[in-house]
């Protein structure tokens, strides 16, 4: 499958669930509605959108562009003038632009960067202790020491809840100052009282999006500059994240050194991940995450993450196909709570920490495992330690296919396995696999 076919299968999908009252009356007449030949700009009207010459490009650079800069603000700038005009094309030049806050991404928005020549850097995080009671109206916080904060910084602001004892997250922009008080873009909706041991440091994603749509993100590279940074969990942040989206396309990015994920999609539908490079973040290369239907990842280079691809809760019909998943920490591929109806085909992965491919036992309910998957045609080579495993299928799985792929230890044995299938697994088909240099090539569980 390339670009155009996803293209295409975006297409069927999103017709499907544009039924007009005149398609319906066509179809409960047994008929074809009649074909567009000549569509037009029609307004609310995206299906059928004709095919201009030329759409608003506008230019960012460090010198001689529409707009000049060296940093967030201005690329920023571009995607609001251009989202104001209903769409267009936003030029990152060759520079390396310096991020204090994320880049609000815009419905309808391309932007094409220069490939490695166009470098978004993370600036150094600061950390500092909120130093006076909050409640969940308010609409400012102060800080024990403002020092290294400003006017326009991105900022997550982290507490115990002091109801449940859970962690509170938001993230917020500073838009007013006072000494060490500062005002945010937001209330906070949560109580950050001192007994909580709230906290403000400077962590966002460098490209940040909830509810948009029709997205393109192009040749771009992204630099989480993780050495000076603490880590920002994927559930709210990432080189790119991206939560309650849907229609979103990346291809040719490079995703690195973001002490978090590299790119992060929560609750988004129809996005495709193609030839992308997401290496040397501190947790995921890629992040379907939670209920997020239909993604479509296909030629990336994973490296050096803590996990290549993680299919996060309840991730369907997605499809990983042709990546290389090189060396992680822990798994090259992990899947789980209820994620259902993925195909994983024609992948290569190697050097996983600990497992290359991992069925999570996301023991949480009646049937939340993942069911109903397909590993196909995969090469999982060199897994884990002494007691690696290639492909590790845990708790109530079950109706998965595992065919034709090449499962190799190129190692010694020692104690490691090739396949092992837990007990309470259940109709796991293998086919045509061939498993070579373990110690166990597979392994059931008794129960």
């Amino acid at each position: 499958m390339n670009a155009v076919d996803f293209n295409r299968r975006k297409f069927v999908l999103g017709s499907a669930s544009l039924l007009s009252s005149g398609l319906v009356a066509c179809k409960l007449l047994g008929q074809d509605p009649p074909p567009v030949t000549d569509p037009r700009a029609t307004s609310g009207d995206d299906t059928y959108e004709p095919n201009w010459d030329e759409q608003l490009t506008l230019t960012v650079g460090t010198q001689k562009a529409d707009l000049v800069g060296t940093n967030e603000r201005v690329i920023q700038a571009a995607v609001d003038y251009v989202a104001r005009l209903g769409g267009g094309t936003v030029k990152i030049l060759p520079g390396t632009y310096h991020f204090r806050n994320s880049v609000y991404l815009a419905s309808g928005v391309r932007i094409v960067g220069s490939g490695p020549e166009s470098i978004l850097l993370k600036e150094p995080s600061i950390k500092k202790a909120i130093s006076a009671d909050s409640d969940w109206y308010d609409q400012e916080i102060t800080l024990q020491d403002a020092e290294g904060f400003r006017v326009g910084d991105g900022v997550c602001l982290q507490t115990k809840n002091p109801h449940n004892s859970g962690t509170d997250v938001l993230k917020r922009t500073l838009v007013a100052q006072n000494g060490n008080r500062f005002k945010l873009d937001k209330a906070l909706r949560k109580n950050y009282w001192l007994s909580g041991e709230p906290t403000c440091a400077s962590l966002f994603p460098l490209f940040s999006g909830e509810f948009v749509e029709h997205i393109t993100l192009e040749n771009i590279t992204f630099d989480g500059n993780l050495k000076n940074n603490e880590n920002l969990n994927g559930n709210y942040g990432g080189c790119i994240w991206l939560q309650d989206c849907r229609r979103i396309s990346m291809r040719n990015l490079e995703t690195r050194n973001y002490n978090g994920d590299g790119i992060s999609w929560q609750i988004c539908h129809d996005v495709l991940v193609e030839n992308c490079h997401s290496h040397d973040n501190g947790d995921l290369g890629l992040h379907p995450g939670s209920g997020s239907q239909r993604p479509v990842m296909i030629g990336n280079k994973l490296e050096r993450n803590g996990i290549g691809i993680f299919w996060c809760w309840g991730v369907k019909y997605g499809l990983a196909e042709n990546n290389q998943i090189h060396d992680t920490t822990l798994y090259g591929i992990s899947i789980g709570h209820n994620d259902t109806d993925n195909v994983m085909r024609n992948n290569l992965i190697t050097g996983s920490g600990r497992v290359g491919i991992l069925f999570r036992d996301d023991c949480r309910g009646k049937d939340f495992w993942a069911n109903r998957n397909r590993i196909e045609n995969n090469q999982v080579i060199d897994s884990g330690g002494p007691e690696g495993v290639a492909i590790d299928v845990q708790g109530e799985t079950k109706d998965v296919s595992i065919a034709n792929n090449e499962i190799r230890e190129t190692r010694e044995p020692q104690q490691r396995i090739g396949i092992r299938l837990s007990a309470l697994s259940e109709s796991i088909t293998l086919k045509d696999n061939r498993i070579e240099g373990f110690a166990t090539p597979l392994q059931q569980i008794e129960g």
